[in-house]
């Protein structure tokens, strides 16, 4: 087999490479490709911001697999006739649905010179490692961590939570844990988290073979923030039961309406208990950015984690979650695994005593740092913190909206940037249910639900820099419009609007 693949190799030509046969080509092909996305950008206003996708061209992706090569030119064709006009929108101003950011044009360049350079930083020593190195260091000064805190760029917040839950587990159980599992001892553990927080961290707790029932999901308060009294009474009650405390998980912006649990009592109870305080701060955590809304965050300075995004409120491109720890120590602990085709060198290629594979579950990593760095350097702190505040601005602006129309009517209260409202009327479940759909099919905006108390809730998360108070008119024009639709016999009459067009041809 081996003489075999090595006659195979031999005979081919040196053009089997996948580099091009004329670069020049190429070069034209990826000027044009650049331009229509610096349109399509540009342009997005002109766009429905989501339409639903023609059975045709959902039918286009169930082609067999390919064996033969396509000219660029034709697969490029393909791109923008049937996969950009259907994207998720939340590059438009008018998605307001889920908590997306909307990316900017400088981070689309900086993925590009990132799959350029196609680094893997999963270790090694390379100027793309110092640069997430970099980052950290501007995280740790962004909230107050020591010099000795860590951090780690990952997908978002979910793995950034998941990871955190298996430090806690090390900090609770000792290194040991790794090679023998929870054991007994890891049996009686204890997590608690609100009743709003996201469901992820029960999912962490699951992956981390606690099981879910060992989180504890606490009532919140009307503001809807952990019960910070709750809380501590069920950590007695657990603790007479013969089980062990040992993870608090806080909210820093909430899925369904953006509040922030007081982190400095939490922080307290933390240190007073000696449980690991986790913040979850995916969209939140980065108020901090803003002066206005710093201030709500206090407490977080002491957490043992952060989890954030920069994909949301940081306007990266997706995917760029991140996960701090204050212990580095306690951090590398939770994940390094030596390996003899992992050996440090004291020089060369794979010089470094620490490398970012031990911080965390991959190997292969992608170079999300530099699309982060470039949003920073490019733009700065002050510029992105006022942007998170004119999200929250606009989001008051809704909300004044609502409280002024009859018709309307507020559901929770407006914390940071989510608004959930929904049209009075009767049966409101199913016709603020179907006013969204409306909506969305409509291609005017791209609003969510959720449930609050048992009533369906028309959901804006205004996170994308784009948007601005003609879009929070448009939004409240169309559910106006679409809920006299719903709540006539007339029901069902979708607003029409022109298909999205093609990136140019």
């Amino acid at each position: 087999m081996t003489e075999l693949l090595r006659e195979a190799s031999l005979c081919s030509e040196a053009s089997d490479t996948l580099d091009p046969r004329d670069w020049e080509d190429l070069r034209a092909q990826g000027h044009r490709m650049l331009d229509d996305m610096i349109d399509y950008v540009a342009g997005v206003r002109d766009r429905p911001v989501w339409q639903p996708i023609p059975d045709a061209v959902r039918g286009q992706f169930r082609a067999t697999l390919p064996r033969q090569p396509s000219d660029l030119g034709e697969v490029y064709r393909e791109f923008t006739d049937l996969i950009a006009p259907y994207a998720t929108g939340n590059v438009h101003p008018g998605f307001m649905g889920w908590v997306h950011g909307g990316g900017s044009a400088v981070g689309m360049l900086a993925e590009m010179l990132a799959a350029g350079l196609n680094a893997n930083l999963g270790g090694r020593d390379h100027i793309p490692i110092e640069v997430e190195r970099q980052i950290t260091a501007w995280m740790r000064e962004m909230f107050g961590f020591p010099a000795s805190a860590s951090g780690i760029f990952v997908t978002g917040t979910s793995m950034a939570n998941l990871m955190a839950v298996l430090v806690a587990r090390t900090f609770a159980l000792g290194k040991s844990a790794r090679q023998q599992g929870i054991g007994h001892e890891g049996a009686v553990l204890t997590a608690y988290t609100s009743k709003a927080a996201h469901g992820c961290i029960a999912k962490a707790m699951d992956i981390a073979g606690f099981g879910t029932d060992a989180l504890r999901c606490i009532s919140i308060d009307q503001s809807h923030r952990i019960d910070v009294a709750a809380l501590r009474a069920q950590i007695v009650r657990d603790r007479e039961a013969g089980l062990k405390p040992f993870l608090v998980v806080a909210s820093a912006g909430t899925v369904d309406i953006g509040a922030i649990d007081d982190l400095a009592a939490l922080a307290a109870l933390c240190r007073e208990e000696k449980l690991w305080f986790h913040v979850d701060g995916a969209y939140g955590a980065l108020g901090i950015l803003s002066p206005v809304l710093a201030p709500l965050l206090k407490g977080m300075e002491d957490a043992d984690s952060i989890a954030l995004d920069f994909h949301k409120w940081g306007q990266v491109p997706y995917d760029a979650g991140f996960l701090m720890v204050r212990d580095g120590e306690r951090h590398r602990q939770a994940f390094a695994a030596p390996a003899a085709y992992l050996r440090r060198e004291t020089r060369g290629l794979a010089a470094g005593a620490s490398w970012p594979c031990d911080l965390g579950p991959d190997l292969s990593r992608g170079f999300r740092a530099l699309k982060t760095w470039f949003t920073f350097k490019t733009y700065g702190t002050e510029k992105l913190g006022a942007v998170i505040a004119r999200t929250c601005a606009l989001a008051g602006y809704l909300e004044q909206r609502i409280l002024a129309e009859p018709r309307l009517e507020l559901l929770a209260p407006v914390n940071l940037n989510i608004v959930c409202f929904r049209y009075r009327a009767i049966n409101a479940n199913k016709i603020n249910g179907d006013i969204v759909i409306d909506i969305q099919e409509s291609g005017i905006a791209a609003p969510s639900t959720t449930i609050l108390d048992g009533q369906l809730a028309i959901r804006a998360a205004i996170v994308n820099h784009r948007t601005d108070a003609r879009d929070i008119d448009a939004l409240i024009s169309a559910v106006l419009e679409f809920g006299a639709q719903r709540s006539s016999p007339d029901d069902g009459i979708v607003l029409q609007v022109e298909p999205s067009p093609p990136l140019a041809m």
